[in-house]
């Protein structure tokens, strides 16, 4: 996958049976999500613009939602207060807008911002230094965590999982006889994170649907600043049949609190609500940003120091503070910071240059990524607040 030209043009026809391929599972998607929502609301094509992969099956789909309720059961936690559902807010980008870094049992503070995890079946590697390869194996980390959801050993959890009567013949149902295990709850979590399918932005519907008129003249000149001279495209990478707006790679930006020397701080109370916060009142309650050496603590690469994952730029309007520990509070604060170059820090990545961008280009870039808000967000997110179906099907 290369970066592409900015304009639409013509349909190929790769393009088109990538498409039709990605549809498969959008399909399914939403025909639970319709079902369980109780809506007949069809859309369009909620897999528009996203790589092909193949349709979820009908057991995928009973499967799916059963961990819909184990994402947003707070029981899964060891004390019944936290969710996966808590730092993963479908109405907050299915991330979480109200804090840089993401809040854990108890109010601890971890160390990173929070990620969505829209479109995260198309994702090779998981967590922001990629430490884990499968979604299913992904859930044990939070569970286990100490500061996230605190159970002392996957025993523990299961033990009370297979006490709890609602999940009665729940797993064996949907995994032909075998009851909760260490595997079947990450299948179920799994299965329903690959149903937050959340393509057929404006942007898709300009690139790939044949819609000339889906962008206005401000986000296709912000697209081709995007694919241009701005440079997003080396590493948010836009294809000719679809895009994911990342290259699933490693870099170092110099993006961080531990980077910058700043006589004040804005703190995000709720969502829109910020207040301001000097240094000196900062030290009095909280330790000193330290360096988060990244990628580098799963590798032991000194290349890897300080390196994070790129993420996909899909919905990335609705899932700010933005760069791995949230320091950058807006997507013109994340646009500054990359016509400056990025950040000071050592062995910065050799593709980030100071651009010279004045305000209307600046305007027009982050228009333009306001564009690639998905079609499908209030359908995930009526899903995901439906009641749960607890039968053997999903009608």
């Amino acid at each position: 996958m290369s970066p592409g030209q900015p304009g639409p043009g013509p349909a190929q026809p790769a393009a088109q049976t990538a498409r039709r391929a990605a549809r498969g599972i959008a399909r399914c998607v939403f025909a639970v999500s319709a079902a369980t929502a109780g809506s007949n609301a069809a859309l369009a094509d909620p897999a528009l613009g996203l790589p092909p992969r193949a349709a979820l099956s009908r057991i995928e789909l009973v499967r799916a939602e059963l961990g819909r309720q184990l994402f947003f059961d707070r029981r899964l936690s060891f004390n019944g207060t936290m969710s996966c559902g808590m730092c993963h807010v479908p109405e907050e980008g299915f991330a979480s807008n109200a804090s840089q870094q993401a809040v854990g049992i108890e109010g601890r503070s971890l160390r990173r911002n929070t990620p969505t995890v829209l479109n995260v079946a198309w994702m090779s590697d998981l967590f922001l230094d990629g430490r884990e390869h499968s979604l299913v194996t992904q859930a044990w980390s939070p569970l286990l965590h100490p500061d996230e959801m605190a159970n002392p050993s996957p025993g523990h959890l299961l033990a009370r999982l297979r006490g709890m009567a609602d999940y009665a013949g729940r797993f064996e149902r949907a995994f032909g006889g075998r009851s909760a295990s260490m595997d079947t709850l990450g299948e179920a979590l799994a299965a329903y994170q690959r149903t937050l399918v959340a393509g057929d932005s404006r942007f898709d519907r300009w690139r790939y649907g044949g819609q000339s008129q889906a962008l206005d003249a401000q986000e296709r000149r912000g697209f081709a600043l995007f694919t241009g001279k701005a440079r997003c495209a080396l590493c948010h990478l836009v294809g000719d049949s679809y895009a994911h707006f990342t290259d699933q790679r490693y870099h170092v930006t110099g993006a961080g609190a531990a980077w910058q020397a700043r006589t004040s701080i804005e703190v995000p109370l709720a969502p829109g609500v910020n207040t301001t916060l000097s240094v000196t009142d900062r030290e009095a309650y909280d330790r000193a940003p330290v360096h988060d050496l990244g990628r580098w603590e799963i590798t032991l690469d000194p290349r890897d120091r300080y390196a994070f994952r790129t993420p996909s730029l899909r919905n990335v309007a609705r899932t700010g503070p933005y760069m791995h520990d949230g320091s950058l509070p807006t997507l013109e604060a994340v646009v500054d910071f990359y016509t400056r170059g990025g950040g000071p820090a050592p062995d910065r990545s050799p593709l980030l240059v100071p651009i010279a961008l004045d305000a209307s280009e600046r305007q027009a870039l982050t228009a333009f990524m306001r564009a690639l808000d998905s079609q499908a967000l209030p359908a995930l997110i009526r899903r995901a607040r439906s009641p749960y179906a607890s039968g053997a099907a999903v009608r």
